[in-house]
C-alpha cells in the first residue's frame, strides 16, 4: 500500500510519485513526446512565438526556449515594436558564454525577428503556423487583453502564456508562466491554469522548473519580492537609514540586498512592477501593501537606489541594538503578515511556497521555514509589534490561525519527504544544498520509515526542484567561524543522520541525477551501501577550494570501501578540487551508471534483490593500515596549507576505527574553521562581507 508523508511537488504537475518513477523504470514524460503534443509531428510542427521580444524579459524567454528547443527545428518567432531596443543582441555574449560560438549562432539562427505595429499581426506569421504564445509585453491590463484578441482571432488554438507581474489569469482571460529572474537563466515559473497542461510538462521535460500557483494577485514570489522592499523603506523611512546600508542589514537576516537587486534588474522597469504588484495588492487586501512614498516617487523617475558613485566609503552608519530590533520587526513582521494570507488563499502547497521564497527571492531561509523555526508564539508577538510601528498594517486583515497547524507533516517536512510501497521506501530531497533543516526533516523521514518497518529505501533529489545537489549551505557555517563547539556539533550531527543511511536499512541507495553533486550533499549519498549516478553528471569534492575540511566523513567513509590501488583516485578528488564525470568514479566512487532509465532499473533492481542485482562493497570499520599517499603534484593543489590539513585528515581518520573516525574528522574540520586560511577564502570573506558591520 503506498504512503507518503506529504504529497509529492510531482504530482501537482500531473505527473505521478517519485516511487512510481522507480518502479516504472523511466520517468513519467519524455521531451520527444511533449514537444509531438504541443507543436505537432515532425514536419508539421507549428512556431512558438514570444511577443515583447525585446524586452528583459521577452528576450530571456527567447534564448531559454530556443537553446533547449533547436534540435527540434521549431521556429521561434521573436515579436515586437519595430524601433524598441534590441535586447536580443545584448543575450549574444551569455549564450556563446555557455555554449559556445558555434552553438549559439546555431541558436540565433533559429529565432525570427517579425516587426509588427501592435494592432494586427505581421502576414508572414501565419506561414509559421503558431501553436503557442508566450507574451511579455508591457503592464497594461487593457493593452494585455487587446493583445491577446488579435492572436485569439488569427489562430483560435493557439496557447497562450502571459509573464505578467502581477495580473491574475481571471483578470487576463490567459494562462500565466510567472518567470523567476534573471530570466535567460533562472529557470522557475509560476504556473497558473485549472489544470496541468502539456505546456507544463513540456516545460519539465526541457530541464525547467515549473511550479503550480493559484490565481491571486501577484501570485507568490512577487509578494514576497515586493513585500520585501516596501518593509525595507518602511525601515529606511523610521531610521533615516541609507538604503545601501539596509541592505547590508537586510541581507544578515534574511538573505538578498532588495535594493541593489532593482538597480541590477533595472530600476526603471523594476520599480514600475514592484509598485505595480503593490498598488494592486493595497486594492485588493489593504493598506499592509500600500506602496512607500519613495518607490512611488522612483516608479515615476525610475532612479536607481544606490547613488551612481555609491558613498559607502565616505559613510558608515551602524545599528544599535534596538534599531537592529526594529528592523527585525518591521521586516519580519510584515512579511509573516502577508504569508499568512497567501496561507490563507492556499497560493501553492507549503513547499512550493517556501522553496519560491529561497529559489526566486533569494531568501537564505525559505519564509515558512524561517516560521516553523520561531514557532506560533513568537511569529504572532512579531506582527503584533509591527502594528505598533505601522498601525494602518493592523487595518489590513490577516489570519493568525494559519500558524495553528506548524506541527502537521506538510509544515513539518519542507525539504525532505518519504514515499513507501509495500517494503521499499523512497526519500527525496527538493533542497539543491543542506542544511541543519533538511537534515533534521531527513531524520523525520528515517524515523516515519523506520515505523513503517522499512528496510529498504533509495535517497535521491525530488526530480522537480532540485535539478543539482551542490553541497552544503555554506552559510550554516559562520556560527562555527568563531567558535570551535559549533564547527564540531555540526560535523558529528550531520555525520550521524549521514551514518543512519548505512546503520539503520539493510539496503540503502543513493541516486544522483541532474547536473552535479557536490560536496556535503555528496558525503550524504556516499553513506548509502550503494551509489547509483547518472554517466555524465559531475561529481566533485571542492572545499579545498572554499577552503575548509570535508567534515561528513569525505575524508575516510569512501576510502574504508575502496581498494588500496583506487584510494590514489580519492585522494586526488580531496586534495584537487577535481571534477570528473560519474562514469570516471565507477568501482571506487560509484557503483552503477548509465543513462536515467539504466539508473533508475538498477536502484529498483537492487532493492528488490539486493546483491544478485549488484554486488555491495563493503565498509572496513577497523584502522586502515595501508593509506599512503603518493607525492600529489604541486599544480593540483589550489591551496596547499588547507591540501595538508585535509590529508591529514585523510590519514588520521583513516588510521582509527569507524566509531572514532567521526569524532577525528569532526575536530579537524572544526579546528580549521577558525583559521586564518579558511577566513581569507570564500567563506570567511562572504562572512566577513554578512556579519561585520
Amino acid at each position: 500500500m503506498k504512503k507518503q508523508l506529504r504529497q509529492s511537488t510531482l504530482e501537482n504537475l500531473g505527473l505521478g510519485t517519485v516511487i512510481d518513477i522507480f518502479k516504472n523504470g523511466k520517468l513519467p514524460v519524455s521531451l520527444d513526446e511533449m514537444v509531438d503534443k504541443v507543436f505537432g509531428k515532425k514536419g508539421k510542427r507549428g512556431a512558438m512565438v514570444i511577443s515583447g521580444a525585446n524586452g528583459i524579459v521577452g528576450a530571456g524567454k527567447v534564448m531559454q526556449f530556443a537553446s533547449r528547443l533547436l534540435a527540434y527545428e521549431i521556429p521561434i518567432i521573436a515579436l515586437d515594436l519595430p524601433g524598441s531596443p534590441d535586447g536580443l543582441s545584448k543575450q549574444f555574449k551569455g549564450l556563446a558564454k555557455s555554449f559556445g560560438i558555434d552553438e549559439s549562432n546555431k541558436i540565433m539562427s533559429s529565432i525570427i525577428r517579425m516587426n509588427y505595429d501592435g494592432k494586427s499581426l505581421p502576414k508572414q506569421l501565419k506561414a509559421y503556423n503558431p501553436a503557442f504564445l508566450l507574451e511579455a509585453i508591457p503592464e497594461h491590463l487593457e493593452l494585455k487583453k487587446s493583445h491577446y484578441n488579435l492572436f485569439k482571432k488569427e489562430y483560435p488554438n493557439i496557447h497562450i502564456w502571459s509573464v505578467t507581474s502581477g495580473f491574475p489569469s481571471k483578470e487576463l482571460g490567459v494562462g500565466i508562466a510567472h518567470p523567476a529572474f534573471p530570466h535567460e537563466i533562472n529557470k522557475i515559473f509560476e504556473i497558473v491554469e485549472e489544470k496541468p497542461s502539456t505546456q507544463t510538462q513540456l516545460l519539465w521535460t526541457m530541464g525547467l522548473i515549473p511550479m503550480q500557483v493559484s490565481d491571486d494577485w501577484s501570485f507568490v514570489l512577487d509578494v514576497f519580492f515586493c513585500g520585501l522592499l516596501q518593509a525595507s523603506l518602511q525601515f529606511c523611512d523610521q531610521n533615516n537609514m541609507p538604503y545601501w546600508k539596509a541592505d547590508k542589514y537586510i541581507r544578515k537576516i534574511i538573505g538578498p540586498n532588495p535594493f541593489r537587486a532593482h538597480d541590477v534588474i533595472g530600476a526603471k522597469g523594476s520599480n514600475f512592477l514592484t509598485w505595480s504588484c503593490l498598488h494592486h495588492l493595497a486594492k485588493e487586501y489593504g493598506h499592509l501593501f500600500e506602496p512607500d512614498k519613495q518607490l512611488a516617487d522612483r516608479k515615476e523617475s525610475g532612479q536607481n537606489w544606490y547613488p551612481a558613485n555609491h558613498f559607502r566609503p565616505l559613510v558608515n552608519r551602524s545599528l544599535n541594538k534596538d534599531a537592529e530590533k526594529q528592523l527585525n520587526t518591521i521586516v519580519y513582521g510584515a512579511l509573516f503578515q502577508m504569508t499568512s494570507i497567501m496561507l490563507k488563499e492556499k497560493r501553492a502547497d507549503l513547499t512550493t511556497m517556501n522553496a519560491i521564497g529561497e529559489l526566486c527571492a533569494q531568501f537564505t531561509k525559505g519564509m515558512l521555514a524561517v516560521i516553523r523555526k520561531k514557532g506560533k508564539k513568537e511569529v504572532l508577538e512579531t506582527i503584533k509589534d509591527y502594528h505598533k510601528i505601522y498601525p494602518n498594517a493592523a487595518k489590513t486583515k490577516w489570519f493568525p490561525e494559519v500558524f495553528d497547524d506548524l506541527k502537521n507533516d506538510d509544515w513539518q517536512q519542507l525539504y525532505v519527504n518519504a514515499e513507501i510501497d509495500g517494503e521499499n521506501g523512497i526519500i527525496t530531497i527538493s533542497r539543491e544544498s543542506y542544511n541543519s533543516d533538511v537534515n533534521d526533516e531527513l531524520n523525520r523521514a528515517i524515523d516515519w520509515l523506520i515505523k513503517n518497518k522499512i528496510k529498504k529505501v533509495i535517497l535521491t533529489g525530488d526530480f522537480h526542484f532540485s535539478t543539482q545537489m551542490v553541497g552544503a549551505d555554506t552559510t550554516e557555517f559562520y556560527p562555527a567561524i568563531t567558535d570551535t563547539k559549533e564547527g564540531e556539533r555540526i560535523a558529528l550531527t550531520w555525520s550521524k543522520t549521514a551514518r543512519r543511511l548505512h546503520d539503520d536499512f539493510k539496503i540503502s541507495v543513493g541516486y544522483i541525477h541532474g547536473k552535479r553533486c557536490m560536496g556535503g550533499m555528496l558525503e550524504l549519498m556516499m553513506h548509502c551501501h550503494y551509489l547509483i549516478a547518472n554517466e555524465n553528471l559531475t561529481i566533485a569534492m571542492p572545499e579545498i577550494t572554499l577552503p575548509v575540511v570535508p567534515g561528513m566523513e569525505g575524508c575516510h567513509w569512501v576510502i574504508r570501501k575502496t581498494k588500496d590501488k583506487d584510494r590514489e583516485k580519492m585522494f586526488k578528488l580531496l586534495l584537487g578540487g577535481k571534477q570528473i564525470k560519474a562514469n570516471e568514479g565507477l568501482g571506487w566512487l560509484v557503483d552503477f551508471t548509465g543513462n536515467t532509465e539504466k539508473c533508475l532499473q538498477k536502484a529498483w533492481e537492487i532493492l528488490n534483490k539486493g546483491e544478485k542485482a549488484l554486488s555491495m562493497r563493503k565498509i572496513d570499520t577497523k584502522a586502515l593500515k595501508s593509506v599512503t599517499f603518493k607525492e600529489i603534484s604541486k599544480s593540483i593543489q589550489i591551496n596547499p596549507e588547507a591540501a595538508e590539513v585535509i590529508a591529514r585528515c585523510i590519514h588520521e581518520s583513516c588510521s582509527t576505527d569507524l566509531e572514532k573516525a567521526i569524532h577525528v574528522q569532526a575536530k579537524i574540520s572544526a579546528d580549521f574553521m577558525v583559521s586564518k586560511w579558511c577566513r581569507k577564502g570564500k567563506i570567511g570573506v562572504e562572512f566577513d562581507k554578512v556579519e561585520q558591520n
